[in-house]
């Protein structure tokens, strides 16, 4: 493991050499919407960028729970040309982009445009276990984000063709599969919450909330949702892993890194993609033993735990791995994307 961040460090530090005008302190920060067919709604996208100083400052993430990360809302965008990585977020209390400015933030003061579509019903006051687990519709935003942000006044002119990758964590990463081309088994997606050996917490909340996934029309859970324009895939603790038709894996022809967070063998098995990893002819596979699945929550405040206790939240959400700091770890995983973003989208070809 010590190899594996050594040599991340070095790809990340000779990409930033190779590429000096991409290196900038501000990152900026706006919103705009994204029409969507499939929805019939506008997507509310959140977009980090290179910027020029300017814009408003604000903290992106932060909650009762979780610490923010700062940018600059409206700042001018820096002049060039730069790659763009699609994000999909979770579900749950880290559920929405914001939640994820802390890798998306590095990520756009390293010289990549992130853009992120709040995926309707996945979040928020109006979450819905319905709108949640139809894992359909989420690479369908990301397409329609895709489709949108070229031809945006903003940010059109500033983005290198051919040049776009997708970053997902926990469902996000089911998503980022999914754009790749791999695609949803409906049989094992209605069975998902037979019982709670899968995915308790998921499970206990579907169940909860009156819905039936084998009640649901799950016909379109296995179309191909593949965008050709993708480049490169990294999908971090992609959850769930089980409910993907194993055999749509050899159709994926694009370069796919896996990260695993979590000791192997012990590591959920809803999120375990070390077998997927193997089907996928281009894909890389790597694990952080010393993080967990609620690492890719932003760092927990002082009282976080109290906040926990006090509202039976139940997830471990302030719990790594026993070993470093979240915020460590956070840095192991922005290294690990800077450097594999930078080999597929920034490379001469």
């Amino acid at each position: 493991m010590k190899f594996w961040t050594m040599l991340c460090t070095i790809l990340v530090s000779t990409i930033l050499m190779q590429h000096p005008a991409d290196a900038g302190d501000t990152v900026g920060v706006r919103h705009f919407p994204a029409p969507s067919r499939e929805r019939g709604i506008d997507l509310d996208v959140t977009v980090w960028y290179p910027a020029q100083p300017g814009g408003e400052p604000v903290n992106l993430g932060d909650s009762k729970l979780f610490v923010g990360t700062s940018a600059m809302r409206d700042a001018p965008i820096s002049g060039g040309k730069f790659p763009l990585i699609l994000l999909s977020h979770g579900a749950g209390l880290a559920g929405n982009p914001q939640a994820l400015s802390w890798i998306a933030t590095p990520l756009a003061r390293q010289g990549f445009v992130v853009a992120a579509p709040t995926h309707p019903g996945n979040t928020g006051p109006n979450k819905s276990a319905t709108e949640t687990m139809k894992l359909w519709l989420r690479p369908a935003d990301l397409t329609a984000t895709l489709d949108a942000i070229g031809k945006d006044a903003f940010f059109g002119d500033h983005l290198e063709q051919g040049k776009v990758g997708v970053l997902g964590l926990s469902l996000g990463g089911n998503t980022a599969l999914a754009i790749t081309g791999a695609r949803v088994d409906p049989k094992l997606l209605a069975a998902y919450c037979d019982t709670d050996r899968l995915n308790a917490s998921l499970c206990q909340w579907i169940r909860q909330s009156g819905v039936d996934l084998h009640a649901m029309d799950l016909q379109p859970a296995g179309r191909d949702n593949s965008d050709e324009r993708i480049r490169f895939a990294m999908a971090i603790d992609p959850a769930p892993v089980d409910v993907f038709d194993v055999k749509s894996f050899a159709g994926i022809s694009i370069p796919v890194a896996i990260v695993n967070l979590g000791r192997p063998g012990k590591i959920p098995a809803t999120a375990d993609a070390s077998g997927i990893a193997k089907a996928i002819a281009k894909a890389s596979y790597a694990t952080i033993a010393d993080a967990s699945h609620y690492s890719m929550f932003g760092a927990c405040k002082p009282g976080a735990l109290d906040i926990i206790a006090s509202e039976e939240i139940g997830d471990p959400v302030c719990d790594d791995g026993n070993g470093r700091s979240r915020g460590a770890i956070h840095a192991q995983l922005i290294d690990m994307a800077a450097a594999a973003f930078g080999r597929s989208l920034k490379a001469e070809p």
